[in-house]
């Protein structure tokens, strides 16, 4: 069975912790918090501190979505706020030293996740999956939600699969973009065992049912 980390934002930002007590109550395993900054992706999400307040709603996982030109400034700050999972994309202009990112994330007692921009190759992993706990694959170009699922993401997410089946490494593989329940079965059939969704829960008059059908 699959995880679910319902994604916020999509969410009403005026009943923010009333949706993260509705969520956790409905079956989440883990609460999905985009961070965006305006300049790596085009919108703007919020920071550290609506970040405490989301951990002041649940004791689920805080997963943690670094959607931000520089990284390294703010993992800190992040990981102070609440955050059990810090994920940063390593097309990011400052990660250009990308293990020293991630070891600061897994010195702070948090787990460090890697996401995938659609067109970013699954090589970009290859030595760094000692030091990571999640490769997240973006089924979507990131920036917004409500977008479409990616079709060709399929094949990634399976060779991606496949390369941490061969290394015998605990590391989660997720999936972010346009995940909903007609989908998801393919998306879990290729290897993922964390499935993100955002409007397709956070609009459903049924989120439960939505979240049990997720996880198969």
């Amino acid at each position: 069975m699959a995880k679910v980390s319902p994604s916020i934002l999509t969410a009403d930002f005026g009943n923010l912790e009333q949706t993260v007590r509705m969520l956790d109550d409905a079956g989440a395993d883990w609460i999905h918090c985009d961070i965006m900054d305006g300049v790596f992706v085009p919108d703007i999400s919020f920071g550290q501190h609506a970040l405490r307040s989301i951990r002041a709603a649940t004791k689920k996982p805080l997963d943690v979505h670094l959607m931000v030109i520089d990284p390294l400034r703010c993992i800190d700050s992040f990981a102070e706020s609440g955050a059990d999972i810090i994920t940063i994309h390593p097309e990011s202009p400052a990660n250009f030293h990308l293990h020293r990112a991630l070891k600061r994330i897994r010195s702070l007692g948090k787990k460090a996740g890697i996401a995938l921009n659609p067109a970013t190759h699954h090589d970009t992993l290859e030595y760094i999956y000692a030091d990571i706990d999640l490769v997240l694959v973006m089924s979507v170009n990131p920036g917004y939600g409500g977008q479409s699922f990616l079709p060709e993401s399929l094949r990634k997410i399976e060779t991606i699969a496949n390369r941490i089946r061969s290394l015998n490494l605990a590391i989660d593989l997720g999936v972010d973009g346009g995940i909903n329940t007609d989908n998801a079965k393919s998306v879990r059939d290729a290897g993922a065992n964390t499935l993100v969704a955002g409007n397709a829960i956070v609009s459903s008059s049924n989120p439960a049912g939505v979240i049990a059908r997720l996880k198969g």
